[in-house]
C-alpha cells in the first residue's frame, strides 16, 4: 500500500489537528516526518515540513474533505 501526502505543516499541532479530522472521517492518517522536524536545527523547514498521508485509496477523498468551504459565514 503506498501513502500519498494529503497536508504539510511546519506546525506539529496543525498536522495533528488535521490528522485527526481525518481519522474522525474514518480516514486512516498517519503523520510522517515530525519527529525528524521537532528534532532539527531549523525545525520544521529543514525536514521538508511535517506530512500528513494517507492511502493512496483514500488520497482523492480524503483532499475533497479537507478543501476549505469557499461558503463564507454568515455576518
Amino acid at each position: 500500500m503506498q501513502f500519498v501526502t494529503v497536508h504539510t505543516s511546519f506546525n506539529p499541532v496543525d498536522a495533528e489537528l488535521v490528522r485527526s479530522r481525518l481519522e474522525a472521517a474514518e480516514f486512516h492518517p498517519v503523520i510522517m516526518h515530525a519527529l525528524s522536524a521537532l528534532s532539527m536545527d531549523g525545525y520544521a523547514l529543514a525536514a521538508g515540513g511535517i506530512l500528513v498521508k494517507v492511502p493512496d485509496t483514500e488520497a482523492a477523498d480524503a483532499l475533497e474533505f479537507l478543501k476549505p468551504d469557499p461558503t463564507p459565514p454568515p455576518a
